[in-house]
């Protein structure tokens, strides 16, 4: 028999929640990064990585912002780290790769309960481990979608999380289903987001030229972090920032397109040939039903030059 023990939170001291990054990566706590193939979920986590390897400043914190560099703990099973990971990560400005390290699975596959992460964790002083995917380091015996069967390895790795003060991070895909919640697009029982204190979906938009967002989906311990955006293609990784965006049109696939949006098109197609006089374009502004404010601001963001001839005012690209 298990003896019974009580703890009164008058004997517990309050503590404020630490983050690797703010709001979206939590110290102590699990977090889930999802999405469905090629929505740039790894490279958004080797991203992340290569600064944290640097003490780089993190996307949405001040250029100024110092931090001491941290050891990595990338696990995955979909890439090699000869021929995918290391390349990806040779096309950042500036990676340390001693302190991005594996654990060796050649003679013993890990998982979610194996005492490697923990001993891997205290050896490396780690303060980031990313498991990528989650459905690859849950045991071959372990069906994902069943709750009692996924409980006991979350439950273990939220214990190491909470007793080295280490944020995990784990990389998720999601099943294909149309139309439904974004937390049952998972793969797997309920559990496994229920279980983060914060989950991110990242996905591909298909008519903005292959930009990938994301979207925060749960956040336990803050205010929701805003949506954002990067791109990647065979010159490297950019990072857009902040994004107009939520959820269903992020698992759609499409973003939908707003006045501003809209606006900003016909700037740029009429405007692509030559200039045109400022008085004609709030002329077929308003009989495209744009107001004289929602073209101010497309002209504001697109930096459209305004410049005068005789004594009409003219508008042109930059």
């Amino acid at each position: 028999m298990v003896e019974l023990e009580i703890t009164r939170l008058s004997e517990v001291q309050s503590t404020d929640v630490e983050w690797l990054w703010y709001p979206y990566i939590p110290f102590g706590k699990l977090t889930i990064i999802q999405g469905d193939p090629g929505s740039g979920k790894t490279m958004l986590v080797l991203y992340l990585a290569g600064l944290l390897s640097i003490g780089s400043p993190l996307p949405t914190e001040e250029k100024n912002v110092k931090h001491e560099p941290i050891t990595v703990i990338y696990q995955t099973s979909e890439d090699g780290y000869e021929d995918t990971i290391k390349p990806r990560l040779e096309k950042f400005e500036n990676v340390d790769f001693n302190n991005i390290v594996f654990i060796k699975e050649d003679h013993c596959s890990l998982n979610m309960l194996d005492e490697r992460i923990e001993q891997a964790i205290i050896q490396e002083n780690a303060k980031l481990l990313v498991l990528d995917p989650i459905q690859a380091y849950i045991g071959q015996t372990v069906d994902m979608n069943r709750a009692n069967e996924m409980r006991p390895l979350l439950k273990n790795l939220m214990t190491i999380a909470q007793k080295h003060h280490v944020a995990i991070v784990l990389v998720g895909h999601m099943n294909k289903g149309k139309g439904s919640k974004s937390s049952y697009r998972n793969l797997g029982s309920i559990d496994i987001p229920a279980a983060a204190r914060s989950v991110l979906i990242c996905g591909e938009l298909k008519n903005e030229n292959g930009i990938r967002a994301v979207v925060q989906d749960k956040s336990s311990l803050a205010q929701k972090g805003k949506p954002f955006a990067f791109k990647f293609d065979d010159e490297g990784f950019k990072w857009i920032g902040e994004y107009d965006i939520d959820v269903d049109e992020l698992l759609d696939g499409f973003k939908k397109l707003t006045d501003k949006d809209r606006a900003k098109e016909f700037l740029q197609e009429t405007l692509a040939s030559s200039p045109v006089k400022a008085s004609e374009m709030y002329e077929k502004g308003k009989n495209l039903n744009f107001s004289k404010r929602t073209l101010d601001q497309a002209k504001a963001e697109l930096k459209v030059q305004s410049f005068k001839e005789g004594k009409s005012w003219y508008w042109k690209l930059n």
